[in-house]
Order: C-alpha cells, then sequence, then structure tokens
C-alpha cells in the first residue's frame, strides 16, 4: 500500500513538472526608473490621480449622482411598510445602484463622449478632459440643486457668483446633497401618509373591541402589503422617483 502511494505521489510530481514546462507562466514585473521627459512624470501623476479617483469611487457615487435620494426614498419606503430588513439591505442598494445608472446614463454618456473618448484618442490633454468631464455632471447637479440650499453654501464660503460657471465645485456638491436629502425625506413623507392611516385605523379597532395587549403592528402589515400590492406600489414608487429628477 505504501508503495502505491509512493508511485503516485510521483507520477503528481513528474505530471506537474511536465505541465509547468509545457506551459509558460507568466511573470509582472513592476518598477520604478528615472522620468526621460516631462511627459513621463505627467503620466505618473495621472496614474496616481485616477487611483484616488477609484478609491473614492463609493464616495463620488454618493454625492454626485442621484444615488442619495432614492436609497433614501427607498429605505423610508420600508419603514413605513413597517417590514424590519426586508427587502433586506443588499437588495435596496442594488435598486438604487441600478436606478441611478438609469437616471445618470445620460450624464456618463455625454462625459465619456466629450471627455474621455477624446482623452483616449489624444485629441484632449488631461486638464481639457477633466475639464470638460465636469460640465454635463455640474448641469445634472444644477438642475437638481435649490436655490436656498445654493445661496446658503455661497454665504458660507463667501463666494459671490455672477454665473453658473463661477460657482465652484466644492460649494456646489454640498448644497447638491443637502438639496437631495430635502427632495427624499418630502418623497418620504407621502408614502408615509397611507400607511399611517392604515395603523391609525387598526388601532382605533383595536382599542374598541378591547385587544390592547395586541400590537398593532401585527394587524396592520398584512393590510399595509395587501394595499401595496394591489396599487402596484412599485412601479408607483420607482416611477415617482425617477419623474421627480427633472430630466
Amino acid at each position: 500500500m505504501k508503495r502505491i502511494s509512493l508511485f503516485f505521489f510521483i507520477f503528481f510530481i513528474f505530471s506537474g513538472v511536465a505541465l509547468s514546462a509545457q506551459i509558460p507562466v507568466p511573470k509582472l514585473t513592476i518598477g520604478v526608473s528615472a522620468a526621460k521627459n516631462p511627459r513621463d512624470v505627467a503620466v505618473t501623476l495621472e496614474i496616481i490621480f485616477l487611483l484616488t479617483v477609484l478609491t473614492l469611487a463609493p464616495a463620488i457615487l454618493v454625492m454626485i449622482t442621484s444615488f442619495t435620494r432614492i436609497v433614501v426614498v427607498l429605505s423610508l419606503l420600508r419603514s413605513a411598510l413597517g417590514t424590519q430588513q426586508m427587502p433586506p439591505n443588499q437588495v435596496i442598494i442594488g435598486l438604487a445602484l441600478f436606478l441611478t445608472f438609469f437616471v445618470m446614463a445620460p450624464t456618463w454618456n455625454e462625459v465619456y463622449t466629450n471627455s474621455i473618448s477624446p482623452y483616449m484618442k489624444g485629441k484632449l490633454s488631461f486638464e481639457e478632459a477633466y475639464k470638460e468631464a465636469l460640465i454635463p455632471i455640474r448641469d445634472f447637479m444644477f438642475s437638481q440643486v435649490r436655490e436656498r440650499d445654493l445661496s446658503l453654501f455661497l454665504s458660507l464660503a463667501k463666494v459671490k457668483p455672477k454665473n453658473r460657471r463661477d460657482v465652484p465645485t466644492h460649494v456646489l456638491v454640498p448644497a447638491f446633497i443637502t438639496s437631495e436629502l430635502q427632495t427624499a425625506f418630502e418623497i418620504g413623507f407621502i408614502i408615509f401618509i397611507p400607511f399611517l392611516i392604515i395603523d391609525l385605523v387598526i388601532s382605533s379597532i383595536l382599542l374598541s373591541m378591547g385587544m390592547i395587549m395586541l400590537p398593532p403592528v401585527m394587524i396592520s402589515l398584512p393590510f399595509k402589503l395587501l394595499l401595496f400590492v394591489l396599487v402596484n406600489g412599485w412601479d408607483l414608487v420607482v416611477g415617482s422617483l425617477i419623474r421627480s429628477f427633472h430630466l
């Protein structure tokens, strides 16, 4: 038995050596060398900037897109239904991401057409591509931001722009996020009203019947789910969310 085991062990070793001899294994080499011209330095800085952008990609997705409004409204909808963790957080975030891609698709297409594609073809420099990419993103944020919120951050930054181009991006982004939160809570309040009425009606009925010890949530939850299904609630919520963006 030991001889058989030894035979198979030697067989597998030589088989592995033979396979490694026939199939070349790729080797990755990363090195640092001196720059020969200013262009090499610029390319290195561009790579560092792109790596930084990839690191901050989740924050950028939340800050300058429609993700904030969508995910807050969906979370408030789950609270209004009273279903605790249903749908789970992964489903809500996934749905919010795909709805964000849907809403932001025209903006991203414009960014790719006017900035990324010309830069990859060498028609624009890195600085010019960056400025061109900001234009459609800023236009989207300007279309959603409230004048009151924008005025607040302009006064805090002590900036008096003459037109939209003079508004700094670092002032526009927090004003946009504040406006998105305000709009999301307004939509969430409207969503809460019919479910709150159901809770009040069920609580009044249970109280009149003397069922004080029975939690009203247990009785109202099926009725809220039934109402949400009968009115085709997901279509109404998703459609209203998308239409709330002034595209």
